[in-house]
């Protein structure tokens, strides 16, 4: 398990990698894009409203024997519900998506009410065409008004060894109130219009998002299950090396009793 996870972690690390910079700079225009249309009523992504309907997107995998992997992202989303958004909680206001099996299994075993689950993304080979429709629903979900608010838990991948337990707010789109303040508020020109950009740019880049996260998570679930597996074989190396050491000491004192007992037999017979 460890060759086949190493196997599929290059890939997956080469693909996030690749990835990062040109997602990071695509967010980038996004959030000075949101900041530009912040007062118009075009900026439907970027819309701060009272927050009575939550949706938490939970990414894990489909498969275990990856150490605490699967139950970090599971506990860390319970704990962002109960501490960030108790009051919705109570009111039964608070719906998750689930990425991968056991995201879905922890939430059920906890009665968490589960808008969707797509499992079946994690199966074959990943691409953004597969994403794009799951993240346009659920942008949907938010133009729609269904949620006010919607976020992503997930591990995020640092490198084979360490994962980046994160939770990021994907709708609406954050703005850096600082950075507003020190742009003080910077003159754009839209071509070929506002309305264009809003409808073509905006979306695009919160796809993009959306499959960085996905992609981060699979890299990262298969560095875990490296590590993972990495552990159990030196574990079970050790504990062959004592399970022999005490077989060899429980044979040892076998035959020496076996040869006392001849002895003492044979001491017997000449008295």
């Amino acid at each position: 398990m460890k060759m086949v996870s190493a196997a599929k972690f290059r890939k997956a690390q080469d693909a996030i990698i690749q990835l990062r910079p040109y997602a990071s700079k695509l967010f980038e225009i996004l959030t000075n894009l949101s900041e530009s249309l912040e007062n118009t009523e075009d900026n439907l992504y970027a819309q701060q409203r009272e927050i009575k309907k939550v949706l938490i997107i939970m990414i894990t995998s489909n498969k275990g024997l990856c150490g605490a992997f699967n139950s970090n992202v599971s506990k860390k989303s319970i704990s962002l519900v109960n501490e960030k958004y108790a009051d919705q909680l109570q009111k039964g206001n608070v719906s998750f998506i689930t990425i991968g099996k056991h995201g879905a299994k922890a939430l059920k075993n906890r009665n968490f009410k589960i808008e969707n689950t797509y499992d079946s993304l994690l199966e074959g080979k990943l691409t953004f065409d597969k994403v794009t429709p799951i993240a346009e629903s659920i942008m949907q979900l938010f133009v729609n008004k269904e949620f006010d608010v919607i976020e992503i838990v997930y591990n995020q991948f640092k490198n084979a060894a360490l994962q980046v337990l994160t939770n990021e707010q994907y709708l609406p789109v954050k703005i850096d109130i600082d950075k507003k303040v020190k742009s003080k508020k910077n003159n754009y020109l839209f071509e070929p219009s506002q309305e264009q950009i809003v409808k073509e740019l905006i979306p695009k880049s919160l796809k993009i998002q959306f499959y960085k996260a996905i992609i981060d998570s699979i890299a990262a679930e298969h560095g875990a299950r490296m590590t993972a597996m990495h552990k159990a074989t030196d574990n079970a190396t050790e504990l062959l090396k004592d399970l022999r050491l005490n077989y060899n000491k429980a044979r040892q004192a076998s035959i020496t009793n076996e040869i006392l007992e001849i002895v003492g037999g044979a001491e017997a017979l000449k008295g």
